[in-house]
C-alpha cells in the first residue's frame, strides 16, 4: 500500500509539471493577440511580461508562505488561481482580459514553480533528484508543444483559438482533484523564512550565479518560444496561425531534449553536461543570424531547444544542492529569476524595432547563452 501511495503521489506532482507548462503558450499567443489588435513588435513584446513579472514579486513571499501553509497546500492554491485566469478571455475576450488572464496565468504559475519542485523533493529522494526534477521538465515541455496544437484546435473545431484557455482550466482541475486525494508526507521546516533570509542568500557568490543564471536561461527559453513563429513570418512568409507551429518545434525537441537528458544526468556529470549543451546552443544561435530556408529555421530553432531543454533543471539542482538546509528559500529566490521572462521579450522587441529585422532579437538571446555559457565554466559546486 505504501508504494502504490508514494507512486499515486509521484504521478499526481509530475502533473502538476503539465499545468507549468501553460505558461509557455504566451510566445504563441503573443502573434495571435499581436494580430488581433494591431500592435507593434515592442508592445507586443510586454505581453510576456504579464506572465513573468510576478515571479519577480511573488516568488520569495510564496516562499514564506509555503513554510506556514505547508508546500502541498501552495500547489493547490496555485492551481485554483489558475483556473480562476484560464476564465477570462473565454467570458470576454479584449486586450484587457487577456492581459489580466495572462496576469493569473503568472501569479498561478509562479506559487507552482515554487512549491511544486520542493514537493517533488518529499516524494523523491537522493541521488535522483536532479533527473526527477528534468523528468519534471519533460512534462512541462509536452504540455508547451501541446499549446499550439490546442489553439490550432480551438481554431477549427470552435472557431477561435482563445478556446484553448477552457481546455486549460479543465485540464487544471483534473490536477488539482488528484493532488487534493494524493497523501503526501512533509517535513517541518527548522525554522520560519523572511525577506531578509532569503535575498541574503544572494550574498553567497555561488548562489548569486546561479540566480542571474535562472534569469537567463528563462530569457532564452521564453525568448526561443517568442521568436519561433515571428521568424516564420518575417522570413518565409508564413501567416500567424500556421507560424505558431514554430514554437511547436521548438517544445517538441525541448521535450525530447529533456527526456535524453533525463537519462543523461543519472549516469554523467550534470556540470560536464552543461557545457556541451551550451557550447552547441551558440553554434544553433550564430546560424540563426543567416537562414532563411524553412527547414534550416525549424532544424536551429530545434537544435537550440534540444540542447537548452534541461540547463533550468542543472542549474536549479545545483542550487539546491549548495544549500539544502535551505530547500524552501532556495526554491523561492531560483525562481524569482524567472522573471527573466518579463525582461527579454521586451528588449527583443526593442531591438527587432532598432534594427528592422528579428535578428534583433537574436542577438539578444545569444547574449543570454553567453552568460550560461560564463555559469557552466564558471561556477563550481561541490556535489557536481
Amino acid at each position: 500500500m505504501k508504494n502504490k501511495t508514494s507512486l499515486s503521489a509521484l504521478l499526481a506532482v509530475l502533473f502538476g509539471f503539465f499545468i507549468m507548462g501553460f505558461c509557455d503558450v504566451v510566445g504563441m499567443a503573443t502573434s495571435y493577440v499581436k494580430n488581433d489588435f494591431g500592435l507593434s513588435e515592442t508592445l507586443a513584446g510586454f505581453i510576456p511580461s504579464a506572465v513573468f513579472f510576478w515571479f519577480l514579486l511573488l516568488s520569495v513571499p510564496t516562499a514564506i508562505v509555503m513554510n506556514k501553509i505547508g508546500r502541498k497546500r501552495t500547489v493547490l492554491v496555485s492551481m485554483v488561481v489558475t483556473i480562476v485566469g484560464m476564465m477570462l478571455p473565454f467570458i470576454s475576450y479584449n486586450l484587457v482580459s487577456c492581459l489580466v488572464a495572462f496576469a493569473f496565468l503568472g501569479i498561478g504559475n509562479t506559487i507552482l514553480q515554487v512549491s511544486l519542485n520542493p514537493l517533488l523533493t518529499n516524494v523523491v529522494k537522493g541521488d535522483a533528484l536532479t533527473s526527477s526534477l528534468t523528468g519534471g521538465q519533460v512534462i512541462k515541455a509536452i504540455s508547451s508543444f501541446c499549446g499550439p496544437f490546442i489553439a490550432a484546435f480551438a481554431l477549427s473545431f470552435f472557431g477561435s483559438w482563445e478556446y484553448l484557455f477552457p481546455i486549460f482550466a479543465v485540464i487544471t482541475l483534473i490536477s488539482t482533484l488528484w493532488l487534493l486525494v494524493s497523501p503526501i508526507q512533509e517535513e517541518k521546516p527548522d525554522s520560519a523564512s523572511s525577506f531578509g533570509a532569503t535575498f541574503g542568500l544572494l550574498k553567497d557568490k555561488t548562489i548569486l550565479l546561479l540566480f542571474l543564471g535562472i534569469v537567463f536561461v528563462v530569457g532564452t527559453d521564453v525568448g526561443m518560444n517568442t521568436i519561433a513563429p515571428k521568424l516564420l513570418i518575417e522570413r518565409c512568409g508564413m501567416a500567424v496561425d500556421a507560424a505558431g507551429f514554430g514554437s511547436s518545434v521548438y517544445f517538441a525537441c525541448r521535450t525530447v531534449g529533456a527526456f535524453v537528458g533525463t537519462a543523461l544526468l543519472a549516469k554523467y556529470s550534470p556540470v560536464k553536461f552543461f557545457r556541451i549543451n551550451i557550447l552547441i546552443a551558440i553554434l544553433g544561435m550564430l546560424a540563426l543570424f543567416f537562414v532563411n530556408d524553412l527547414m534550416l529555421i525549424y532544424a536551429m530553432i530545434g537544435l537550440v531547444g534540444f540542447v537548452c531543454s534541461s540547463i533550468f533543471s542543472v542549474i536549479y539542482s545545483m542550487a539546491l544542492q549548495s544549500r539544502p538546509d535551505k530547500a524552501n528559500e532556495i526554491s523561492g529566490l531560483m525562481i524569482t529569476g524567472v522573471f527573466g521572462g518579463a525582461i527579454v521579450p521586451p528588449l527583443m522587441g526593442y531591438a527587432t524595432d532598432l534594427v528592422g529585422s528579428q535578428n534583433g532579437s537574436v542577438a539578444v538571446i545569444l547574449v543570454c547563452i553567453l552568460y550560461l555559457t560564463y555559469c557552466s565554466f564558471g561556477i563550481k559546486v561541490k556535489n557536481n
